[in-house]
């Protein structure tokens, strides 16, 4: 059996779990794929809230004469936390897609240091969540970009209300 065939069946028990993990599920969708790339990593999490992480590298940044990193890893960032805490707050994964995503840049991160992303699903509806969130380098009250966006259960059955 391939490594591949190892992953599908670890995503498999995942998805077919009674409850949702964020640590569990966070090793996987961070130990391959672009997650596992830029170094995606479980921080911590709440009832309705997950962070994730990845350090600085190099090969991250975006404008070689800064050392200011490029927009991917942090959209990446967000866009992962996000879609987690949906599932946080749900306490079980649901097959669901990025209806809207917005991601506003406040200002470059800062050369060297890891970028958090804090996420909170706020509300859920019907097969929408409602979603924001964070990316920081290590202020929360300084951040780097916010997040805002709407995700859609792709399952059929109505989340919540």
């Amino acid at each position: 059996m391939d490594s591949s065939d190892v992953n599908d069946r670890r995503l498999e028990r995942l998805a077919m779990a009674e409850t949702f993990d964020p640590r569990l599920w966070a090793q996987h969708m961070t130990s391959s794929a672009h997650g596992g790339f830029i170094g995606m990593r479980y921080r911590d999490h709440g009832d309705i809230w997950i962070e994730l992480e990845f350090d600085w590298r190099a090969d991250l940044v975006g404008d070689p004469e800064t050392g200011v990193l490029a927009s991917g890893p942090i959209i990446s960032l967000l866009d992962n936390a996000t879609s987690m805490s949906v599932w946080t707050r749900l306490g079980k994964f649901r097959p669901q897609v990025t209806l809207d995503l917005r991601i506003d840049y406040t200002r470059a991160a800062s050369p060297g240091k890891p970028i958090v992303a804090r996420a909170e699903c706020y509300q859920l509806r019907r097969s929408m969540a409602f979603v924001r969130g964070i990316a920081h380098d290590g202020d929360i009250s300084d951040p780097v970009a916010h997040a805002a966006g709407i995700f859609l259960a792709v399952d059929g059955p109505e989340w919540i209300k």
